[in-house]
């Protein structure tokens, strides 16, 4: 599963990170501190997400 939640990781984090930033540029801070926290929290929430999709995938 770990090999499986690593290629998740890959596409989940990236989407979740990027989905990160456009919200924070969208609601106009512009600078570089809140882009970098947006993206990092989207990393960290990728985790668990991809853990709970892991897991279902491999249940199936």
């Amino acid at each position: 599963m770990l090999r499986l939640a690593s290629m998740l990781y890959s596409i989940i984090g990236s989407t979740l990170a990027g989905a990160g930033v456009i919200a924070v540029l969208v609601a106009g801070y512009d600078t570089l501190t809140p882009i970098l926290i947006a993206a990092a929290a989207g990393a960290v929430v990728a985790v668990p997400v991809t853990l709970m999709v892991a897991k279902k995938i491999t249940s199936l």
